[in-house]
């Protein structure tokens, strides 16, 4: 039996062993936080977010383009079927000529005679031939068009302010997404390292019990209650490890490293207790929040686009200068080579086709104002709810630091006791397990101090702020290594 069980503990220590090795052979990146920050800054989203706003600015361009002339040119070439030609009928001419022989000499017969008949003919003059071709230049420019090209300059401008809170809003969305991951790999890592501690203390405790029911000290059924706590704490390390693989995957996805790097976070986790109050965020929200501003800017744009479509009901008023480049078959004195001039369109009646724009425009913006109160309702919500989230977090912490040196006292105190058979193996399992157990919670109240407060800034459009809270804050590894001291 002895044999039996020495056999098993040396397959454990080799299965140990190959994991460990395959980690060894695992290759490892250490970034600080500031160092995946900076990756985070240059993914495929972000890269997006900075094409969308190209994209606003070459559309601002295009609308403001509407302030320059339009010159174009355009060009024709006709075949009739006939020469263009104008008649006339002699009688226009030989009328006159006869009335005035009349009056100079009355009677006369033979000269009123001939110019009846030559009245009766018409002779024509052509004018163009049956092919006709021309070239012509263009060139208009709007002197009012009504505030549409002003209106229409503001709604550029405006998209590009909005692509930019958008980006903005994107990065705090990436930096929210990363704080969750990198510090979620930091955790996952000192739990993994937390449930192998107590694998490793169950192992130790197995051993003994072991012995001890070689020597008729223990029972089968006392050494057992052993076994299974061992084997429980280790299904624990085997799940702790896959979560902490789903977290790296994560990790990987958002900084696009390669699937075969294992990402070990050198910032700590850390909380800081002189948070503002929730006030100060919530004072935050109107002049610093992407959403917010985004959304306040979309309201000015259903301002503007109410004012364009008021603007329909005035002329456009312009002028226009048009040359002839080239021209076949027209004479100069039928066609003049340049003319310029002043014009003006006025739409009098389209159908209410106007007042359906405008009727929309206005409740664009009644949408766009209620859409903007409705936002602020909700991140002040969500401040609330954030900032609650840290502080249950402080209030967390502050308790399990004196529960954590308790455990500590406790565990060491049942490891006395069993060994001089004072204490049962139940209640040393007991006391390992409350132990562990409190060192997670520690390092879980870390973890949901640090994600509440991204959340909290990113509502408010303060997430530039993290980095300079880490800084400051007071890290994990003051309470997790003055337990370990205290173990040792």
């Amino acid at each position: 039996m002895n044999r039996i069980r020495k056999t098993a503990f040396a397959a454990l220590l080799a299965a140990l062993g190959c994991a460990t090795g395959a980690e060894a052979q695992r290759r490892e990146l250490t970034l600080s936080f500031e160092q995946a920050l900076e990756m985070a800054d240059t993914t495929r989203t972000m890269r997006i977010a900075a094409q969308q706003v190209e994209q606003a600015e070459t559309e601002r361009r295009r609308l403001n383009a509407y302030w320059y002339p339009q010159i174009t040119a355009a060009g024709s070439y006709v075949r009739m079927a006939n020469a263009i030609e104008v008649k006339e009928q002699l009688s226009t001419f030989t009328g006159p000529l006869k009335d005035f022989i009349q009056s100079a000499v009355p009677g006369e017969e033979l000269v009123s005679s001939l110019l009846d008949r030559l009245g009766r003919r018409s002779f024509s003059v052509p004018m163009t031939p049956p092919d006709v071709a021309s070239i012509n230049a263009v060139a208009l420019y709007p002197l009012f068009t009504g505030g549409k090209r002003i209106y229409g300059d503001r709604i550029g401008r405006s998209m590009v302010a909005i692509a930019e809170e958008t980006r903005r809003q994107t990065d705090a969305t990436q930096r929210v997404l990363l704080v969750e991951t990198y510090y979620g790999i930091r955790l996952g890592r000192e739990i993994v390292e937390v449930k192998r501690r107590t694998l490793e203390a169950f192992e130790l405790h197995y051993r003994n019990a072991c012995k001890l029911e070689e020597a008729g000290m223990l029972t089968r059924t006392e050494r057992l209650i052993f076994e299974v706590n061992r084997d429980e704490a280790r299904r624990g390390v085997e799940t702790a490890v896959k979560e902490l693989e789903v977290t790296q995957q994560a990790l990987r996805t958002l900084l696009g490293i390669d699937d075969g790097t294992h990402v070990v976070p050198l910032s700590p986790l850390f909380i800081d207790e002189t948070l503002p109050p929730a006030e100060f965020f919530k004072s935050r929200l109107d002049r610093e929040s992407p959403l917010l501003r985004g959304l306040k800017i979309r309201q000015e744009i259903q301002h503007d686009r109410l004012r364009i479509a008021r603007s329909a009901y005035l002329p456009e008023i312009g002028i226009f200068w048009e040359q002839s480049i080239y021209t076949h078959g027209l004479r100069k004195n039928l066609a003049p080579r340049w003319v310029a001039g002043v014009g003006f369109t006025w739409n009098i009646f389209d159908g209410t086709g106007r007042e359906k724009q405008i009727r929309q425009a206005q409740i664009g913006t009644r949408t766009a104002a209620v859409e903007r109160e409705k936002a602020a309702d909700d991140l002040a919500l969500a401040v609330d709810k954030f900032y609650t989230q840290t502080q249950v977090a402080l209030d967390n912490i502050r308790a399990l630091r004196t529960t954590l040196r308790m455990c500590r006292e406790i565990v060491d105190a049942r490891k006395k006791s069993f060994a001089e058979g004072m204490a049962t193996t139940a209640e040393v399992v007991d006391a390992e397990l409350l132990l562990a157990q409190t060192r997670i919670a520690v390092l879980a109240a870390y973890y949901q101090f640090d994600t509440g407060l991204i959340n909290l800034l990113a509502a408010s459009g303060m997430t530039d702020s993290f980095v300079l809270y880490g800084r400051r804050g007071a890290q994990e590894t003051t309470d997790m290594h003055a337990d370990r001291t205290a173990e040792m």
